[in-house]
């Protein structure tokens, strides 16, 4: 992996791995964390420090990977995907603006093979299992078992999908 630290009018990569074969579009904002070998990010997407992304993963558009977020490999994320890592977030701890220290983060993982549809927002302290699928626009409030289609708000079961 090549370590990157690039600041462009479109770009700001700091400290980032990327693996080898890995395509980054315009206007990207990533720092402290990891891509595997072979992925492509699009345009507008905001990826945070200590996220994981495996090999093989596609990024599109508009989607936000917040710190806590792990994406196994061949993890398909829709545009404007939106991922949480503070159950209780507020703005203020007492009369000053909230630190690091102020909150838990909680950690979501996105299994091998896992694909999230287009402006859907994946809560924290979840995992979404191995091929499973969430559709567009659903809002994921509870982990996903492998092979299965969820949808809606919050995301149902709808069916199972075909093992490989």
């Amino acid at each position: 992996m090549e370590i990157l630290n690039q600041e462009t009018a479109y770009h700001c990569l700091k400290n980032v791995k990327i693996g080898t074969g890995t395509r980054i579009f315009q206007f990207v904002n990533a720092y402290e964390c990891e891509l595997g070998d072979d992925c492509k990010v699009g345009a507008f997407v905001e990826i945070q420090k200590g996220v994981k992304i495996g090999h093989r993963c596609k990024i599109s558009s508009h989607s936000f990977l917040c710190e806590g977020v792990e994406l196994g490999d061949g993890v398909f994320i829709g545009h404007s995907v939106t991922f949480i890592n503070d159950r209780l977030p507020r703005a203020t701890a007492g009369d000053a603006l909230q630190t690091e220290a102020d909150w838990i983060l909680e950690t979501t993982k996105i299994e091998n093979g896992a694909s999230i549809g287009s402006g859907s927002t994946i809560l924290c302290g979840i995992t979404v299992g191995e091929g499973a699928m969430v559709g567009a626009g659903s809002v994921v409030t509870r982990s996903v078992e492998p092979y299965t289609l969820v949808v809606g708000n919050p995301a149902r079961k709808l069916r199972d999908l075909p093992r490989p």
